[in-house]
Order: C-alpha cells, then sequence, then structure tokens
C-alpha cells in the first residue's frame, strides 16, 4: 500500500543550510559582545533555534536573547541567496510527487522564517504543501515523535500511512516512534548509522526513494 503523505524534514533532506546559518549566528552573537566559533554550534544541530544559539550564548555567559534569533534570522535571509546549498533532486522531487497527486508536508525543526527562506531557495510554491509544520509549533524535538505526529495530525492522515523522508538518526528514530515508514537520505549520517537508527530505506539520492515507493520513474525538471 502506498503511502498517503510524505513528510519532508529539512535540513539534510532539501537544502544543506548548516554553514550558513552557523555564519548568521556567530555575526548575530557578535552584537551581543559574544564571538563564538562555528563549530561550537554542532552540538546542538536539530534541537531547535533556541537551543542552537541559546546555548552558545551561554557557554560564553550571555544569556538568550529573542534579539538574537531575530538577528540570526535576518542575517540567515540576506546570506542564503548566496551560499544555501541546495540539493540536485529536492525541488524535482517535490514537484514531481505534487504533479502526481501525492500529499506533501514540511515538518522541520527550524523556525518558521528559515523554512520559508529555505523553500524559496529551492524554488517552489508554499501552496504545493499541505501544511509546513515548524519547529516553534512542538515542545518536544527530535527524537520524540511530536512533530511528525503533528504534521500527519494536521493534514489528517493516520501516522501509519505516512513516509518521511529524513537524514539524521534522531529523525529517523523521531518518525519510527511515530509509527510511521522512514526512509533516509545519507547526507548527514552513513547506511550503516541511518539502518541502526532504524531507517526502513536508506539512499544516496532521494529519486530513489520515489521510485521505491511510488513507482514513478520520470521526474519534472
Amino acid at each position: 500500500m502506498k503511502p498517503c503523505l510524505v513528510i519532508f524534514d529539512m535540513d539534510g533532506v532539501l537544502v544543506d543550510s548548516e554553514a550558513t546559518f552557523k555564519r548568521a549566528c556567530a555575526d548575530a552573537l557578535h552584537e551581543f559582545g559574544v564571538y563564538p566559533e562555528h563549530e561550537e554550534f554542532t552540538p546542538y544541530t536539530g534541537m531547535g533555534d533556541v537551543i542552537y544559539i541559546g546555548e552558545v550564548a551561554k557557554a560564553h555567559g550571555v544569556p538568550f536573547a529573542k534579539e538574537m534569533q531575530d538577528l540570526s534570522y535576518k542575517l540567515y535571509g540576506e546570506y542564503a541567496k548566496e551560499t544555501l546549498t541546495v540539493f540536485p533532486w529536492s525541488r524535482t522531487v517535490l514537484k514531481t510527487l505534487h504533479k502526481n497527486g501525492i500529499k506533501i508536508c514540511v515538518a522541520s525543526s527550524a523556525g518558521l522564517f528559515k523554512v520559508e527562506t529555505n523553500l524559496r531557495c529551492v524554488g517552489v510554491e508554499l501552496d504545493i504543501f499541505e501544511t509546513v509544520v515548524s519547529g516553534d509549533e512542538v515542545e518536544k524535538k527530535k527524537p520524540a515523535p511530536d512533530i511528525f505526529l503533528k504534521a500527519a495530525g494536521k493534514c489528517h492522515i493516520d501516522p501509519s500511512r505516512c513516509l518521511v523522508f529524513e537524514d539524521a538518526k534522531s529523525g529517523v528514530m523521531a518518525a519510527k516512534a511515530a509509527g510511521m515508514t522512514a526512509a533516509a537520505v545519507t547526507t548527514s549520517f552513513s547506511e550503516a548509522e541511518l539502518k541502526a537508527a532504524g531507517a526502513d530505506f536508506v539512499c544516496d539520492d532521494l529519486r530513489q526513494a520515489v521510485i521505491k515507493y511510488f513507482d514513478i520513474n520520470e521526474f519534472e525538471g
């Protein structure tokens, strides 16, 4: 039985924004007297932007302020136009699934501004998605299943009929905890690591997952 809804994670699945966002956050924190190395953000990847920015600031003795996040987003919007990496399959997979009448949505731990900025860089309109769920909407982050269950609920689809596209071990674990099928792409972790996390299918290109689960072999440009 084919899935009724495909839920896309964002970072590592449709785009690689890590380097761009680290730069934006580091530059923003300079305005608050914090001068971090970019690598300091790495342990907080996927935990939501407040933690991502706030824990680094706190390590330098400065408490988190919402203005840090606001400035990080402003800079990210400027930097993303030039340095964001969009994976070669992203636009074609989204457009192909939409054309074939398959419901799609995005569920990302990132804030909504960042998600929408990334999708504009991918080159698709927001109205092709059934819904977009950002990290702002859930308290518990991955590997908790909350964000994927939220997406399925907003689309009125049973979790067992959902297919999640992920790149991270925590995301795969979240999808499985939600009772969903997890297809993972090897942009962040190895095939062995993703399978150990519970991935049902692992590929190097998301077009391979589309072929497997939907028997689609022709892709939109």
